[in-house]
């Protein structure tokens, strides 16, 4: 059976991997028959936000691996350990926390650095020519990893995608229930909760970017 990486930054939109995101991810890939493994960085996150008044919780500190063992059931592992030679795909969903905690676009937006651990896997998944599904807000990573020319969409703000482009990637406006493939880069992304308006939104693209996947490891 095919094995996915599936790279999480937390838990919850703000501060965290998307809950809704992760879990259709999960799903996808379950009912696409490929197996996966869960990862995430063994770092502090970089605050952590009250998701019932979205304000942030000052004096509290989370880590990014103990919060996103909350969603995959305490399956995961530090991403410190994963290695390309044992997965076939990877996949990262949205949430703040991929802007925030795998990267710092959020704060520095084109002049944002990536977290050292997803640098070391994404681009050796990439130097394999292995293909790697980024959601949501997630693929503002990808000129980072990817380098320029690399084609991608977080849907269609505006601001968010000048600063992709600033960075040398070129963004393609899509809607909630389509992909954008770079095929040259053999590289997938969808909008998911960029522009969803409810969990099956979300999962239109997501289900339709999983199934994408599974194609390309036929």
């Amino acid at each position: 059976m095919k094995k996915i990486a599936v790279i999480l930054s937390g838990c919850g939109v703000f501060d965290g991997a998307e809950i809704h995101e992760s879990v259709l991810t999960l799903l996808a890939l379950e009912q696409n028959n490929l197996e996966y493994q869960c990862f995430a960085p063994d770092i502090d996150q970089m605050h952590v936000i009250n998701h019932l008044t979205g304000e942030p919780s000052e004096g509290q500190s989370r880590n990014v691996l103990v919060e996103a063992a909350r969603i995959a059931r305490g399956n995961i592992k530090d991403l410190a350990e994963a290695k390309e030679s044992d997965f076939d795909a990877a996949v990262l969903p949205g949430g703040f926390g991929a802007a925030k905690n795998l990267c710092d676009f959020a704060v520095k937006g084109s002049d944002c650095t990536v977290n050292s651990d997803l640098e070391r896997f994404i681009k050796a998944m990439a130097a394999a020519k292995k293909p790697v599904g980024f959601i949501c807000i997630s693929p503002a990573i990808i000129p980072r990893l990817y380098g320029e020319g690399s084609k991608l969409t977080i849907g269609n703000d505006k601001d968010t995608a000048d600063a992709i482009e600033a960075m040398g990637g070129v963004h393609m406006v899509c809607p909630v229930e389509d992909i954008i493939y770079d095929e040259d880069h053999n590289l997938l992304s969808t909008p998911a909760y960029m522009l969803a308006g409810s969990v099956s939104e979300a999962a239109s693209g997501i289900n339709k970017l999983i199934a994408k996947l599974a194609s390309l490891l036929k």
